[in-house]
């Protein structure tokens, strides 16, 4: 059996790292070895990375099972190896006891079935969706693959090869548990033999290698809510991994990533743009066009506007998910500089400035109160 690497080497991250890091390594190796991101020969090597990433990411990210990790490794972590060092009992004492005091011994355990085998609840997947700004603030309908789980066809579903038969398991008769005594104690188990199916497959299918299932891509719709925000999640419940033995599946997560926008930039429900002027515009003033994401808005700029003036268009931003009305839409203004000057432009510009100089002060006030504060500072 090949050994499993470590959590930490798996997202390229520190053991001290903080779990904003941890899920921002996640993330990035989430994209990158996405099923859909990968296809042709490479899918298979991907899938497993993915599915490597996003067990790491399951378990560093829970703080409990980061500290059961830290101390024992995998076995803490890992239901299915018991009596570890921190247990405080032998091995078969923690057996033994394991479905009654499993929260004692902090194992993560499944239900019982009928018959009493036991059922395991399916893992959670996560899906990431990258939208644009637009899609965000007015919501959409899409569709994304994600792997499932199907029928063999070969064995329909027994896991047996075609022409065998599954057969009950010998050491627990079909029940999935067995009884095991320890002093004056009985207690119930999974069987360590058919780990609680209750059968035993002596001739597993060549195609699915006894599950009984393969592995597909599947469709599904989602509706993402107009005005969803980066890293906010979808629940798809049920569309997550099959349960074992008839548990119930797990639940799809599908976390949305924001697209860099080439003019805005969101904070919340606000919205920021830069919005560059013209010299003789913000010397004179004058009425300008600012575009917001329903189409265009006016501004009046008034005589003498500085780079840095500050537009609030109210109600032109996104309105939340759980808003109750939009956020705002903030305009920067940057004054541009005249570049690639003719001759005759450089005449002029200078015969103006020589005009403003002049004038005195009362056309530069930013620049003799700064010239005053200079003259504080170094006397």
């Amino acid at each position: 059996m090949a050994t499993k690497r470590d959590f930490y080497e798996i997202l390229g991250v520190a053991k001290n790292a903080s779990e904003e890091d941890i899920k921002k390594a996640y993330r990035k190796l989430a994209m990158k070895h996405h099923p859909d991101r990968n296809q042709g020969d490479s899918a298979k090597v991907a899938e497993e990375k993915f599915k490597e990433a996003k067990e790491a990411y399951e378990m560093l990210s829970d703080a409990q099972k980061r500290a059961a990790y830290d101390q024992h490794g995998h076995a803490g972590v890992d239901p299915n190896m018991r009596g570890g060092p921190g247990d405080g009992f032998g091995g078969g004492f923690a057996d033994a006891f394991g479905d009654i005091f499993g929260d004692m011994f902090g194992q993560q355990r499944g239900g019982r079935g009928a018959g009493g085998r036991q059922v395991y609840r399916g893992s959670d997947l996560s899906y990431a969706m990258e939208i644009t700004l637009e899609e965000a603030a007015r919501g959409k309908d899409a569709q994304i693959r994600i792997p499932s789980w199907d029928n063999c066809d070969t064995c329909r579903g027994t896991g047996a090869k075609p022409g065998t038969q599954v057969k009950p398991c010998s050491t627990c008769h079909g029940t999935g548990s067995v009884q095991m005594r320890q002093g004056f104690f009985s207690v119930q188990q999974t069987c360590p033999h058919c780990q609680g199916t209750g059968k035993i497959i002596p001739e597993p299918c060549t195609s699915c290698q006894g599950q009984g299932r393969i592995k597909r891509q599947k469709t599904l719709e989602v509706k993402i809510p107009a005005g969803i925000d980066d890293g906010m999640r979808i629940r798809s419940t049920g569309n997550g991994e099959p349960g074992m033995n008839g548990g119930p599946p797990g639940d799809l997560y599908i976390e949305i990533r924001l697209r860099k926008h080439d003019i805005f930039e969101r904070d919340g429900d606000d919205l920021h743009c830069a919005v560059p002027i013209s010299f003789v515009t913000a010397a004179l003033g004058g009425e300008i066009e600012v575009p917001t994401l329903a189409g265009k808005a006016a501004i009046d700029i008034p005589e003498g506007t500085q780079t840095g003036k500050q537009f609030r268009l109210r109600g032109k931003g996104i309105k939340g998910v759980r808003a109750s009305y939009p956020g705002d839409l903030y305009c920067h203004i940057t004054v541009e500089t005249p570049v690639k000057l003719t001759e005759h432009q450089r005449k002029l510009l200078r015969e103006f400035g020589e005009s403003l100089q002049k004038g005195g002060a009362k056309h530069s006030p930013s620049e003799g109160s700064w010239a005053d504060r200079l003259k504080s500072f170094f006397s």
